[in-house]
């Protein structure tokens, strides 16, 4: 990148005295250039005594009347100077210098006779209103007023929403220059400072703000009449359409958004900028530099060298296509906005510099200063359209975290000594193989030393999983809206796919959880597909992941690792995904999940899944959260409990059968888990033998219901847990009740005769001696 120079300044009408105007020290000034690069304004902001000064300068000593403004402090301040497209002749514009007070000059320029003043409007509709900040969005002019309320009295706590963001179409045409209608945006609102981008206008809390209203920015898009709320720093976004007047009220448009945005720290701006594409700059007072899309996500950029930035200290920013250009403190940086690496860095040299617009050329940068204007000429390098410096910068850095996660020295490891140490050779032996492999296409292949030349044997599969991958991403970001979600649903099953072959730490949970909630039908897909789930023959669900993909699956994280941002882990987002597509598969995942614990860990590890929360209740887990409760929940409910074969979780089912009064079901659950262990068979009779002493539902069922008495019960047992059961009657019992819900001895005498008829244990311990031929036996022969 060369500085070049290309005018002194002497080729604009009255050029000495715009050199005088900029070096004037004392004095800080705006530079403003029109959309043909013909014309330069400058605005004086100077303190008083000097007064204010707006002055236009031709180029190429282009004839005609001046334009210079002055005025005295009771005449209201300047507030911006604003180029808007004439759309009677294509091309052409005209300048709208707002003042404070609501008046608005429009001026035109023309060859001949130079500038004219063609019309003075009145922007605000109450003489009371000023405004603070303006800008022009296509062909309206949209701004921020302030309406002191009526009365003598003037409580800022009272009177913080008092502003208002208004919109008003300006259209120029032969017959002079005629104002729409006002249009209200948002009323009783805070501060704001309107920054316009060709589809959407970006409202930024003042610096002299509350803090409670400081914590997010607006966003308008004006065709659908919709305001976004984002919260960058925190992740939130919420879009709102406001389909009536009523609606544009700042609270209620805040209304369901209050309790989370309460709780965010105020925003870091420094400066902020509208970007060529569309998006907002922001610079923070750390020196860190992001930009906000029109959809509300931020991207970070890159960071500003130096430090903390003061608070006087100005940051200009302009970008040329995908580069952006920044000035701090007489730096000049060119970064990539796409990669955020730092193309040029130079040192002006120059006190005051200001950007201008290029006209035609997208590889330059024009610059003006106190002794002329400079051009940069910066060209892309050869290879900028491939990934490699940026793909081994990704491998080294994230090197860096790995070896400092698993190093216990207290320093800090940075890419120049993971470069330069030659301790760890891994992550330049995959740089080399990386840089090989990718060049291959566009380059002869470079030899490789013997060892890489194996490695780039073993890993060609993952490369071109990588390359897919990649070409994919390219394809999402270059498709139309149409295709999106064909190639999204691709891209989400590689992705998921890849994490679940690397570490689950938190962050990978969290973009697990990021993918899960914005594509939760290809999530699915995806899931399914690494697990391998599908049908046998018997309609049986199996699947065939391996051992690894399981682990990851089971994988539950601390519970300050999860924090209060709603994280999930994998096998619950696994759950709520069979519960949207595939309910009734569920079961019999966390059945086929249980199988695998089983065989991987005993029963009472602590180190497996199965040894903090059991699987069936991660699951129950998952069905408590959803928002409406039916009866195919109950159902599900039961299928999870009994699917899980643990005694409580059994008890627990058979409990909810008997709430919903489902008795042929209460049966065939106690005749199939009573085998499973003495000890459960008991708990389920008594429960069964608790509920016949109660009510007669069971009635039809009793000869089954005997059948799965345990043998160690006796029929004092039995008669004991019948009384303990009996309904309580508010009446004195009598031998013959009218009633037909009461126990009779009739009903339990097939049950007792049972008992009683039934061996004793004891019985049969002695049995072989009670059955002895003769009693007592014979005395032995004695020894003579």
């Amino acid at each position: 990148m060369k500085l070049r120079q290309v005018s002194d300044l002497s080729d604009f009408s009255r050029g000495h005295w715009l050199r005088e105007l900029l070096c004037r020290g004392k004095e800080s000034s705006h530079v403003q250039s029109s959309p043909d690069g013909q014309h330069l304004l400058l605005l004086q902001k100077s303190r008083p005594p000097t007064l204010p000064r707006v002055v236009a300068f031709q180029r190429h000593s282009i004839a005609g009347a001046d334009l210079e403004r002055s005025w005295q402090p009771p005449q209201p301040a300047l507030v911006g100077l604003l180029f808007l497209q004439s759309p009677v002749v294509p091309g052409s514009w005209v300048l709208a210098v707002v003042w404070e007070h609501g008046r608005t000059e429009v001026w035109h320029f023309v060859l001949a006779t130079g500038w004219q003043l063609l019309q003075t409007l009145e922007l605000c509709q109450g003489a009371r209103a000023r405004i603070v900040s303006v800008c022009s969005q296509g062909a309206s002019l949209v701004w921020c007023e302030e309406r002191p309320p009526l009365g003598a009295h003037s409580d800022m706590s009272k009177c913080a929403f008092r502003f208002c963001v208004c919109a008003r179409a300006l259209e120029v045409g032969e017959q002079g220059v005629r104002l729409g209608t006002v249009r209200i945006v948002l009323h009783n609102s805070p501060q704001y400072q309107v920054l316009a981008s060709p589809q959407h206008v970006f409202l930024v809390p003042a610096a002299a703000g509350f803090a409670t209203t400081s914590k997010f920015l607006l966003i308008w898009h004006p065709e659908k009449a919709e305001f976004t709320i984002t919260a960058p720093s925190a992740g939130f976004i919420h879009s709102k359409v406001l389909r009536s007047s009523s609606e544009s009220d700042f609270k209620k448009l805040l209304l369901s958004s209050v309790g989370l945005l309460s709780g965010f720290v105020p925003l870091d701006i420094h400066t902020s900028a509208v970007s060529s594409s569309g998006g907002l700059l922001l610079v923070s007072t750390k020196g860190s530099v992001s930009i906000v899309e029109p959809d509300g996500t931020q991207r970070h950029i890159f960071d500003l060298e130096g430090g903390p930035l003061a608070q006087g200290s100005p940051v200009q920013l302009k970008t040329f296509g995908s580069i952006l250009a920044c000035v701090l403190a007489g730096v000049l940086y060119l970064v990539d906005q796409n990669s955020g690496r730092v193309i040029e860095k130079e040192v002006l040299g120059m006190k005051e510099v200001h950007f201008l617009e290029s006209q035609g050329e997208e590889d330059s940068i024009q610059l003006l200063s106190q002794t002329g204007i400079y051009s940069f000429n910066f060209s892309k390098p050869e290879d900028s359209s491939r990934p490699e410096p940026c793909l081994v910068e990704m491998v080294f850095e994230e090197a860096c975290r790995y070896y400092q996660r698993r190093s216990l020295s207290s320093s800090k490891l940075t890419v120049e000594k993971l470069k330069k140490g030659g301790t760890f050779q891994a992550p330049v032996v995959l740089a080399a193989i990386l840089q090989h492999s990718l060049h291959q296409k566009q380059k002869p292949a470079r030899g490789l030393q013997d060892t890489y030349a194996k490695l780039l044997s073993t890993m060609s599969l993952e490369l071109q999983s990588y390359m897919s991958l990649e070409l994919l991403k390219t394809c999402v970001v270059c498709a139309p809206e149409s295709e999106v979600e064909s190639y999204c649903k691709e891209l989400v099953e590689q992705e998921v796919s890849r994490i679940l072959q690397s570490d689950m730490d938190k962050d990978n949970l969290a973009y697990l959880n990021s993918v899960f909630a914005s594509f939760p039908k290809a999530a699915w897909k995806a899931t399914r597909s690494c697990l391998q789930l599908q049908q046998n023959g018997d309609g049986l669900l199996v699947a065939r992941a391996t051992p690894e993909v399981w682990k990851k699956v089971l994988c539950q994280p601390q519970l300050e690792e999860v924090g209060q941002n709603g994280m999930v882990p994998l096998f619950e987002l696994i759950c709520a995904s069979f519960l949207r597509f595939k309910p009734k598969w569920l079961p019999s995942f966390v059945e086929l999940t249980q199988q695998y614990v089983s065989n991987s860990w005993s029963y009472s590890s602590k180190e497996g899944p199965e040894g903090r929360v059991p699987l069936y209740k991660r699951a129950l887990g998952v069905l408590a959260r959803k928002n409406k409760h039916s009866e195919a929940d109950d159902e599900m409910e039961l299928e999870l409990l009994l699917c899980s074969k643990r005694p409580k979780a059994v008890l627990q089912a058979l409990h909810l059968l008997i709430r919903l009064k489902q008795w042929q079901r209460v049966v065939e659950v106690a005749e199939k888990f009573s085998k499973l262990s003495p000890l459960l068979n008991k708990e389920i009779f008594t429960t069964l033998l608790a509920e016949f002493a109660q009510h007669r539902e069971l009635d039809p069922y009793v000869d089954r219901l005997w059948l799965l008495c345990p043998a160690e019960l006796t029929a004092s047992d039995i008669l004991t847990v019948v009384l303990q059961h009996l309904p309580h009657s508010q009446e004195d019992p009598v031998p013959f009740s009218s009633e037909g819900n009461q126990l009779t001895v009739g009903l339990l005498k097939p049950l007792l005769q049972r008992v009683v008829q039934r061996p004793s244990v004891q019985d049969e311990m002695y049995s072989d001696a009670l059955q002895s031929t003769t009693f007592p036996p014979p005395t032995p022969p004695r020894e003579h």
